[in-house]
């Protein structure tokens, strides 16, 4: 295979996505689940990529795939599909066209993404900043885990702070999600943690909590640890559950973390293990091959230096809120500008390759 090809995955959810093999590559096997696309002297490549891309012909794709365990499309099914094709002069004035107007679209949509992972290590910056030496202006030391924090502030580790508690246990495939069981309770999600720093307390699965069943009920103030990950990206990752929740309770592949609050808030250590600084200190904790796991004692013996005062700790976590609040929306209208831009291009593609938008050969 070629530089220049055009490659079709044939299998699974992405089944019938084309890509264009870059000029510049030359791969001498195909891997599996996708196939070479064959095209003769009379069609123009380039424009069969952007037919190919096209809605009309993506729900093609989906219709014609065979559906076992998963989609599948043969190289049976795509011939049979049937596609008018324009003059040779017109796909090429076509593949011109989208060629100029998708390379626009893309290079803002590159200059966006780009704002995104500035605006992501400005927010990283603030809080490491925050929870290792203050927001108000305070004397520094290096301290003995090697990094500078004020001289006033305490180490701990988090066994001293509060104490963890074990998720859902006992359970099978059969006691999630089941419709209309009277025994239903609201449990969180492994995603709920790996996704947000304030769990999202409309964002919960539900299980079979069966009459006189004991579970470890989770309350406002937990904080969640991600103990076992397919990757390193979420082991050791936090969440702090921030509202009051009826019932509910904690998957399996976390552990719950009970406070002391006289000794410390929760939304302030939250903050602190999500930090870098803390993030690298507990990553290097996990172990494993095909899944990542921590240990208890790992969590339970990690050391933090904190505020004294309770009303400094709270201070930091307002201030924190305050200040990616205002990041998170600068971030996510930014990721609506993208998705706009993403479907200003689909919709292009779209009206050309059928005609809508008429293109003239210049």
């Amino acid at each position: 295979m070629k530089g220049g090809e055009l490659v079709v995955a044939n299998v699974g959810a992405n089944v019938g996505t084309v890509c264009i093999v870059p000029e510049t590559d030359e791969i001498k096997t195909l891997g599996p689940n996708m196939f070479l696309v064959g095209y003769k002297n009379i069609l123009n490549k380039k424009y069969i990529f952007y037919l190919l891309c096209s809605d009309f012909l993506q729900y093609e794709f989906k219709v014609v795939a065979t559906t076992t365990a998963q989609p599948k499309l043969n190289k049976d099914q795509f011939r049979s599909l049937n596609m008018t094709i324009p003059p040779d002069n017109e796909q090429q004035a076509i593949a011109n066209y989208l060629d100029a107007k998708t390379q626009a679209i893309d290079k803002k949509v590159s200059l966006l993404e780009q704002k995104i992972e500035t605006y992501k290590k400005l927010k990283n910056t603030i809080i490491a900043k925050a929870v290792t030496q203050g927001i108000s202006n305070q004397e520094l030391s290096i301290n003995d885990l090697g990094f500078k924090s004020p001289a006033n502030w305490t180490k701990y580790r988090l066994k001293d702070l509060g104490k963890l508690f074990s998720g859902l246990s006992g359970k099978s495939g059969d006691d999630f999600n089941q419709d209309d069981n009277p025994n239903n309770r609201g449990f969180i999600p492994f995603t709920n943690i790996a996704n947000n720093t304030y769990l999202k307390k409309d964002h919960l699965g539900t299980v079979v909590i069966n009459p006189g069943e004991k579970q470890n009920k989770v309350r406002k103030g937990d904080l969640f640890f991600l103990m076992s990950s397919e990757g390193y990206g979420d082991i050791g990752k936090t969440a702090v559950l921030a509202d009051e929740i009826e019932e509910a309770y904690l998957n399996s592949f976390c552990k719950g973390y009970r406070l002391n609050q006289s000794k410390c808030n929760p939304y302030f250590l939250n903050y602190l293990l999500l930090s870098n600084i803390y993030r690298q200190r507990l990553l290097v904790e996990g172990k494993g091959f095909t899944r990542i796991n921590l240990k208890m004692e790992k969590v339970t013996d990690f050391e933090i230096f904190i505020p004294s005062k309770i009303s400094e700790q709270e201070g930091i976590a307002t201030y924190l809120d305050q200040k990616t609040a205002t990041i998170d929306a600068i971030v996510g209208n930014i990721g609506r500008q993208i998705e706009t831009l993403k479907q200003l291009r689909k919709t292009l593609i779209n009206d050309v390759v059928t005609g809508k938008i008429k293109v003239v050969e210049s």
